[in-house]
């Protein structure tokens, strides 16, 4: 049988033109090499399978040659006649494959090099770009099946810009009164310049992402902000109008840095009715004495060389405020190394339990000594 060619559309055998159409759109987007440039030559083979499945099931006479003879068949040519230079079995009586452009716009054709029983040339698949070109130009317009809005004339995917398949056409990706798309990229990457289709009508515009920078401290013991926004909206009248809204942020303790903040349908309203999300996300500001490390907190205390070899006492002040002691009697300590406060760390946000606080020690040597720090020295430890 060689390949199944619903299977690759996934549609059932009894499938109409338009879920054909459907299930083509949505193979033919999904294995794009250009959306699947790390898959290689896996996409390509997928593509072209996908492309040679619609372009099969979309004629008629294909179809009904594939779905009595099967892909080998359908390629192979017409077996020899069971009587006569006629039918041979094919549908309409024909003695080889059907020739003329079939059922798919664009003229896609398979044609037999000898009639009556004559065993001719089989099919050949088109290339899939061809046939990609092809079906959007010719079901790309607004108001069919496929969901409209894919703008005229030029080919492309749905935020996507196509250079080598037609230029100029289709209506562009909806913009904001604001805030440029742009800036917000495409999400499937950039794919080149010409010509691109429109977002479908009812397709959520991209969000609008801002950064928000919060300190060390209010990250340690949460904090709630108040951001002001300003946005284009309908009025009363449905006018879209500039407006302000004040939105209220409730940081948790022990959020990280690339926290998303999510607030729905707050940002612009766009061209086709649809309302851009407003996505805010975490920056963490820089802290002169302490750095994160996941849940724990990281410093430097610098000591004296006499305090290194001697001990030490330091009161650190932590990010909510309290003081806390950390000495040293006992040991001699070398620059370098680490010391760790068990629960002096951030908080984590789900569990609440909190990280350790590490303390790496740098030791200050002297730049010089004089004579009788150096023979006291030698005394002490020669």
């Amino acid at each position: 049988m060689g390949k199944d060619y619903y299977a690759i559309l996934g549609v059932p055998k009894t499938a109409s033109d338009d879920e054909l159409k459907k299930a083509y759109r949505k193979q033919a987007l999904k294995w794009h090499p250009d959306r699947n440039k790390d898959k290689g030559d896996t996409a390509k083979e997928k593509f072209q399978e996908v492309g040679e499945a619609f372009e099969v099931l979309s004629d008629k006479n294909k179809r009904a040659i594939y779905d009595q003879y099967g892909e080998e068949g359908l390629k192979a040519g017409p077996p020899p006649p069971s009587g006569g230079g006629g039918g041979g079995g094919f549908p309409g009586g024909a003695g080889g494959f059907p020739g003329g452009g079939g059922g798919f716009p664009g003229g896609f054709t398979f044609t037999s090099s000898g009639g009556g029983g004559g065993g001719g040339a089989g099919y050949h698949p088109s290339s899939a770009d061809d046939i990609f070109k092809h079906f959007f130009t010719a079901f790309g317009g607004g108001g069919d099946d496929l969901g409209g809005g894919m703008g005229g004339g030029g080919g492309g995917m749905p935020g996507f810009s196509f250079q080598s398949m037609g230029g100029g056409g289709g209506g562009g990706r909806p913009k904001s009164s604001r805030f440029s798309q742009q800036s917000q990229g495409s999400p499937y990457g950039d794919f080149g310049g010409g010509g691109g289709f429109g977002a479908p009508p009812d397709q959520k515009p991209p969000a609008i992402k801002r950064p928000l920078p919060v300190t060390l401290e209010a990250l340690y013991t949460g904090t709630t902000k108040r951001l002001k926004v300003t946005r284009k909206q309908p009025d009363a009248s449905g006018r879209l109008t500039t407006t302000d809204k004040i939105l209220t942020i409730e940081i948790k303790p022990g959020w990280k840095a690339g926290t998303k903040i999510l607030f729905k349908n707050e940002g612009d309203m766009m061209e086709n009715g649809q309302t851009q999300d407003i996505v805010f996300v975490i920056e963490e500001k820089h802290h002169p004495v302490f750095t994160r490390d996941k849940d724990n907190l990281r410093m430097v205390v610098k000591l004296s060389l006499v305090e290194a070899l001697t001990g030490f006492s330091k009161t650190i002040t932590t990010l909510d405020g309290r003081k806390l002691k950390v000495n040293n009697a006992n040991s001699v300590v070398q620059t370098g190394q680490e010391s760790r406060v068990p629960n002096e760390g951030m908080p984590n946000s789900k569990t609440g339990k909190k990280g350790d606080l590490i303390v790496k020690y740098e030791v200050t040597f002297p730049t010089s000594l004089t004579a009788e720090q150096k023979e006291g020295i030698k005394k002490l430890l020669g």
